[in-house]
Formats: structure tokens, sequence, C-alpha cells
């Protein structure tokens, strides 16, 4: 038998773990039971604070050790640390900015509300009032005069050995992992701070925000499998959308000239460390400019997202530092693919040769595909693992860029461009179609290959083309994957960290 040295701890097998939960959560139970028993609310209505913990910190951060002030203050938090010495108690409470040690005392708050405050566990809310002061060892802290519990924790917070450190239950019970896990907390500030300063930027570009619907008749704007439903009242089919695109450029056709979206889109596709089903887009339009027009906001935009939401330009791409404010790379996505390969690839060449191109590198292609959809599929596999720092490829096919603008010098080819960071898609925008002629023929060859079993393919929509028969002036539009750029300024590993509740299976009973 293999001996353990006395001060290495051991992790309790999930039975026994199992077991002291209950155990546990039935201690808890009694004691709100005893509470109300005896008339006091565990769970009452409200509590009025004078201070937050952080404003605490703000103004009386700079106290010399062993400092008392007269200074007194109503506060709240979960308590998150304990520990019992005699006559005097220390808990660590924590609201949602910041840390602070309570200062018991025997002596300040009198026998019974000693022993009512000792009766507290870990994960309860506390409300109290005291003095600020420091303790002799310099700890910023608050000497309690009165306390009452705010919320009853009938489940204990997770132990080290359990709970968030299972990667799925850190994403199906996030409410959990945010309690104790500060780098999440942190990583969802960097999410707000990223919109915020984006609607900041596009507010000062002279953008105006607006909402479109997510109920679409027709799924179109991108190349994706929707969600279906169906509403009973108007006995219609409905598609979650897949884009925000057409909407927006109706706007665009009603005058508005400039607009931006920030809102949920919808794809029924795979999970994986980059895809979820349902995800966050940004997506602007402008009237009067291009392409080029739209990768300089492209650059703005990020470029300010980083600099207010971590306070510095420069950002680590796998393992290496990267400033943002230098210029972007930009290189066509034929010179890619054919660098790859060694092969000078256009969608002008004859199918039957781009695909054997494809099977030299062992590419699997499908029977409807044309030249410009195999050459993108080269492209993926050989090439997108590698456009680490962040370059701008262009001039996509115009078989896979049905919305895009044909490139002003070779008909082939669009106005269009989407941005690789850290070999993830993160951007994409184009000059926009705006002729309705060829946009309802690029809408028929999508629909034609839809039948062929494309099912990401999109179809013909009649009000869309309405629309542009109006006239929607020269316009160029961006779309930005908010999740995946979160995941770059985070430095996180996988999309399901950057998005509070992400898709998961069902829980196994």
């Amino acid at each position: 038998m293999t001996s353990v040295p006395d001060n290495e701890e051991i992790a309790p097998t999930p039975e026994a773990a199992a077991s002291g939960l209950e155990a546990e959560r039935t201690r808890r139970l009694d004691r709100i039971d005893a509470m109300r028993a005896a008339g006091v609310n565990p769970y009452p209505y409200r509590f009025d604070r004078t201070h937050t913990l952080g404003e605490i910190r703000e103004q009386h951060g700079h106290l010399e050790a062993g400092t008392e002030t007269e200074t007194r203050v109503t506060v709240a938090g979960r308590i998150l640390l304990k520990r019992d010495q005699g006559k005097l108690i220390f808990c660590t409470i924590r609201d949602r900015g910041a840390d602070i040690q309570l200062f018991v005392s025997k002596s300040v708050v009198g026998d019974a509300e000693f022993d009512e405050i000792n009766e507290l566990d870990l994960g309860d809310w506390v409300g109290v009032t005291g003095l600020v002061m420091t303790t002799r060892k310099g700890e910023l802290s608050i000497k309690v005069e009165s306390a009452q519990l705010l919320s009853k924790a009938v489940r204990p917070l997770p132990d080290k050995w359990h709970g968030l450190t299972d990667v799925d239950t850190r994403y199906r019970q996030r409410y959990a992992d945010l309690i104790i896990n500060e780098e999440a907390r942190r990583t969802f500030e960097i999410r707000h701070a990223t919109i915020a300063s984006f609607r900041k930027t596009l507010h000062d570009n002279k953008f105006i925000e607006v909402e479109t619907p997510v109920l679409h008749m027709e799924a179109g704007g991108a190349h994706a499998r929707p969600f279906l439903t169906h509403h009973n009242t108007l006995d219609m089919q409905l598609f979650l959308r897949i884009a925000l695109e057409l909407h927006l450029k109706r706007l665009i056709v009603g005058g508005m000239e400039r607009v931006f979206e920030i809102g949920r889109v919808f794809r029924n596709e795979g999970i994986s460390t980059r895809h979820n089903p349902e995800f966050t887009m940004m997506e602007s339009y402008q009237a009067f400019g291009d392409y080029t027009e739209v990768m300089a906001l492209t650059e703005e935009l990020i470029t300010n997202a980083s600099r207010d939401a971590r306070g510095t330009t420069t950002v680590v791409i796998q393992g290496n530092d990267f400033d943002l404010a230098q210029p972007w790379r930009k290189a066509r996505m034929i010179d890619l693919a054919s660098d790859a390969t060694g092969v000078t690839l256009h969608p002008s060449m004859d199918v039957a040769a781009v695909r054997e191109v494809a099977a030299k590198h062992n590419i699997k292609c499908e029977k409807h595909w044309g030249s410009g959809r195999v050459i993108e599929e080269i492209f993926a596999e050989l090439c997108e693992k590698d456009l680490i720092n962040p370059t701008f490829v262009t001039h996509h096919p115009v078989e896979i860029s049905p919305l895009a603008r044909q490139d002003r010098n070779d008909p082939h080819l669009t106005e269009r461009f989407e941005l690789f960071i850290g070999g993830r898609e993160i951007a994409n925008g184009y000059s926009e179609l705006n002729d309705p002629i060829e946009q309802r023929k690029r809408f028929e060859d999508e629909q034609l290959a839809k039948e062929a079993g494309d099912n990401e393919a999109g179809s013909l929509d009649e009000d869309y083309l309405r629309a542009l028969e109006f006239g929607m002036p020269p316009t160029a539009g961006l779309g930005i994957g908010i999740d995946r750029l979160v995941m770059l300024l985070s430095d996180a590993g996988s999309i399901k960290d950057v998005i509070l509740f992400p898709t998961l299976r069902p829980e196994a009973k």
C-alpha cells in the first residue's frame, strides 16, 4: 500500500463528494428552517448600500496600516472566505467590482450577533454596516457594527477538486464559474468593453444603431444552414436569421446612409472551439464607400477595441506579441492558394483543372462546385491556418460572393475581403452589389445550387430585389464576429470561454 505524506490532501471520490454535498445542503436547509421559526427572513426584499466595495477601495486604499477612521459605510457582498479566531471573525466578501475584509469583533457586535455572524456560510450574501479601517498588517477592512443575511446559499461553492475543474461544468454552470473564477469575470469585462468601444467608434463615424428582425421569411446574407421555426397564427415557416445584412441594406435604400446593428445570428451547424450555433455579429453599411474604406474602418474598430478594453493595442497571437496599430497585410485569395499549390489558380479556369489541383492535395470537392468554390476550399485547407498576424484576404471569386460587387478590373473576382487573425476569420466585408438585374441572376444561381444539394446556399429574396429596384447608392458593408474578436483580445482558447451560456449537449442524468 502506498503511503501518502501527512501534508498532502486527498481529493474525495465522486461518490464521497456527492454524499458530502447532500449533507451540507441538508445542514443549510435546516439552518433556513431554524431562522424562519425564529421569525427571521433568510431572503429579505432589499438592502440599501451607501458604497460599493470598489468605491471604498478607491476612496480609502491609501490608509496606513493600523488606521481606524470615523467613516461609517453600509456595504454588501458574497462571503468567499471566513475564519474564526475566538473573539474575532475575519470574512472576505465580494461584490461586482472588488473584495474587502470584514473585521468582526465580539466586543463590538455583542455575543448574540457575533454568534449569528459565525453561523454564516461561504456563498451567503451579507450586508453590513461599520467603520472603515486597516488592520495592523495593512488590510483594508470594515469593522462591523451590524450584519444582516441577504440571501442564504443552499448549495456550497465549488471546491478545488470538483465543479469548475471540469470544463463542461464551467460552461454549464456559468453562475458558479463567475463566482470563483477571476479570469472568467475579466473575459466578460473585456467583451462588454469591446462592444461599448464598437458603438463609440461607429457613433464617432456618424453611424446610427438600428434593430432588424430575427425571424426571416428567407434565409439570406450568408452561406449557412438556418434554423427553422413555425408561426402558428400566420401558418408559415420562418427562419432564424443567419446574418443581419439584407435588412440593413434595405435601410440604405431608404436613405439612412450609415447604419449598424450588433445582434445574435443563428446557424444550424457544428459546434467547435470556433463555432457556436448562436453568436454575435456586428454589421455596418455605409453609402458612397467601397471595400477599401471598410478595411480601414475594420482596423480602426478592432484597434480601438483593444485599447479601450485592455489598455493597449498589443495583443498576443499564438504566443507572440503583435501591435494592432501597425498596418495590416493584404493578399488576394487566388494568390495565396496559388502559392500554396505551386499552380496559378483563377476562377476563369476550367473546373476540371482546378479539381485536379485540389485532388493532388487530398482536398475533397462537391460535384456542384465551380472553379471559384474549389479555389476557396483549397485556400481554406492549405492557407487559413498560416494567417497568424492580421491579414486581409481579398478578391474572392464571384461564385462564393453572391452579394458582393464584381472587381472593377476582373469580372471573375469581387471587391471583397475577409480578415484572418490567428488562423481564424474575424471579419468579412465588400463593396455591395447594387445592380438589381445582376443580383437577381446571382440569387437564381444560388437557388440552383440549393436545388443541386447545397444546403448552405441562399434563395431568391423577391422583397430585397424590389428594394434594390428603388435604387441603392454605392455602398460598402462590414461584418465582424464579436465572439472571435473577444477570443483574440482575451487570449481565450475556445469560443465557449467568451459566451456566457454556450450551447451544450443535454446534461447527463
